[in-house]
């Protein structure tokens, strides 16, 4: 129950991420049943390669706990994490992933491959795919139909 409560205020972070226009990812990492960190993708706003949701709730987290181990933390992301995501999170010491729409183009955290539970890494990764996957797909789904529908009027 706690991950269907956390997940839905990573959609909340997404639907942030969509007002301004940016595909709509959101994330929040937990410690202790408490929400330390939050990001959403900025990636178009800041033109910024690195600006995806769950390596801002990193930044954010490592500032909050004023560590970079995240060891006894778990992160809540809408879209399952990329290969750079996916880097950070085995970096950072992330003890557990729950993300809701599993990503066929770029997912590494089970559908491509599994960067987070690699034994060939120091550290693995707890994994729980597709909890609020319906609802964290849909965004996307909706988001993108809206775009093409923009660009096909233009």
């Amino acid at each position: 129950m706690m991950d269907e409560q956390f997940m839905d205020i990573a959609i909340q972070e997404a639907k942030k991420a969509e007002e301004l226009n940016e595909v709509p990812i959101g994330a929040v990492i937990v410690r202790d049943n408490e929400i330390i960190a939050s990001g959403y993708n900025l990636r178009e706003s800041t033109q910024e390669t690195l600006s995806h949701a769950e390596l801002i709730a990193i930044r954010q987290a490592n500032e909050a706990i004023g560590s970079w181990r995240l060891e006894d933390c778990t992160l809540y992301v809408t879209l399952e994490p990329c290969p750079m995501c996916a880097g950070a999170i085995v970096q950072s010491r992330i003890k557990r992933v729950v993300y809701g729409a599993s990503d066929p183009k770029a997912g590494c955290a089970g559908t491509l491959m599994n960067l987070l539970q690699d034994e060939r890494f120091n550290h693995q990764v707890a994994v729980e795919p597709g909890v609020l996957g319906e609802a964290s797909s849909s965004l996307l789904t909706n988001f993108f139909r809206s775009l093409r529908k923009k660009k096909k009027h233009e």
